[in-house]
């Protein structure tokens, strides 16, 4: 259970005889029917559009919705407060401006193109053009239940003229998610993805770059920096885990009263005990969602995909409790703490219009068919430059003598003062911030 997360499972390291091994790129075809003979390499323009006829449906869908009453004084500690969703739906319906939303989203240029038979969506943003700056391509990869939109706040932070660096961003739709196609075959997973964003940073003319992540963009980007290591300059992850081994046991074991003996400083003993509580029981209840969308996606996928108010519910519940568990005692889930409803609504609207919740579900269910020991990510090392951020209120707390395990090439390794789970949509001046002073010291003569 400790090895659970909302993205789910890292790769392991292994290193043998200074040789590093990769994981071979092989290959993959994933759009409907047989594989096409013909090769399009053509990057196309793309604008987020919705008709009228569309947002009609959508209201009526709304109109329809039928609610049921919330226990007494039970907050979110139940899933989303139907009371308080009450409030948050009449705002959509009647406040909300998604044409305003839509003009915001379109204000960076998006691309699609095709790889591996599937249309690829992304945005490309470069940096205003300054005398004497460093331009650093970087690529920013989400989880779920985010979407690219979860990079709008950072992206102005990361494309300025800091101490001469600034950053060149891509920020892909990982399949299946947003305006990025849904994979047509069984078994496309995160090593999948991870060859198609090389592919598309090649296509992009990118020969080397830096890569960041969470949750399954955690998993993602450490399978790029598997893969092509020679092109993977830094990788910067806000979630990340452990294996299992003796170090960790030791660490359980003595950490708690003699963490130094142990290589744990006193704030990873605040962030990980009491073990059990934190790490096991309080896992087993906020991933009822992951067992459901590994083993049967689809089912589930039905209710949410035809049901805009049951997407909004199962959705921003999520932007709630990994924001802060201590929401769950609230009736509005402290969601208006961090984000706006304008904002939060946005990201439902990408998966409604879209179309794509159940494809982005189903993306679990790929990942966990087979034993993840077995997996040829588990048994391939990680040594390219490494950021960790450790944000307070993530799920799982990993202390960097556990990151060590697999991540072998730490060059930075940050507490951070606030935030959870959705690192660049909570909290961009902070993360933006780690970042930069990362790709500093990998950068420095």
């Amino acid at each position: 259970v400790w090895m659970l997360s909302t993205g789910g499972i890292l790769a392991c390291m292994v290193h043998k005889r200074r040789q590093v091994k990769t994981i071979p790129l092989g290959e993959g075809w994933w759009g409907a029917g047989q594989k096409s003979l013909s090769k399009d390499d053509n990057i196309y323009s793309f604008r987020v559009e919705t008709s009228d006829k569309d947002i009609e449906d959508l209201y009526e869908r709304i109109d329809r919705t039928r609610y049921t009453d919330p226990l007494e004084d039970s907050g979110f500690h139940y899933g989303f407060n139907s009371t308080y969703l009450k409030k948050v739906v009449s705002y959509w319906r009647h406040e909300f401006d998604w044409k305003k939303q839509v003009e915001m989203l379109n204000k960076y240029p998006h691309f699609k193109t095709k790889i591996e038979g599937l249309d690829v969506h992304f945005i490309h943003v470069r940096p205003p053009h300054r005398e004497n700056q460093k331009v650093l391509p970087l690529m920013l990869v989400h989880g779920w239940p985010g979407c690219f939109y979860e990079f709008y706040k950072i992206i102005p932070l990361l494309t300025e003229n800091q101490d001469g660096v600034a950053f060149e961003i891509i920020c892909p739709s990982i399949p299946g998610y947003g305006f990025s196609e849904a994979p047509h075959k069984q078994g496309f997973d995160s090593l999948s993805a991870a060859r198609i964003f090389l592919t598309l940073m090649e296509r992009l003319g990118f020969s080397q770059f830096y890569l960041q992540g969470g949750d399954w963009g955690s998993l993602i980007t450490t399978n790029m920096a598997q893969m092509k290591p020679q092109c993977v300059k830094g990788l910067h992850l806000n979630m990340f885990l452990s294996r299992r081994g003796f170090k960790v046991l030791l660490g359980l074991m003595f950490g708690r009263y003699l963490p130094f003996l142990v290589g744990l400083t006193w704030e990873d003993v605040r962030r990980l005990f009491p073990y059990f509580e934190k790490n096991v029981w309080e896992i087993l209840r906020e991933t009822g969602y992951l067992h459901i969308q590994a083993t049967k996606p689809d089912t589930a996928g039905c209710g949410v995909n035809d049901s805009p108010v049951g997407l909004a519910a199962y959705i921003l519940e999520k932007f709630s409790t990994w924001t802060d568990l201590e929401n769950r005692a609230l009736e509005d889930g402290g969601l208006e703490r961090k984000f706006n409803l304008d904002e939060l609504l946005t990201v439902i609207m990408i998966y409604w219009t879209s179309g794509s919740i159940v494809s982005s579900m189903r993306f679990y269910k790929e990942n966990t068919k087979r034993n993840f020991d077995n997996r040829v990510d588990q048994k391939t090392g990680i040594f390219v430059p490494t950021g960790l951020a450790a944000f307070p209120n993530e799920l799982m707390h990993c202390p960097q003598a556990w990151a060590q395990i697999r991540y072998k090439n730490i060059y930075s390794y940050t507490f951070m003062s606030r935030g959870g789970h959705f690192a660049a949509f909570e909290e961009p001046k902070l993360l933006a911030d780690d970042i930069l002073q990362f790709v500093k010291k990998v950068e420095k003569p």
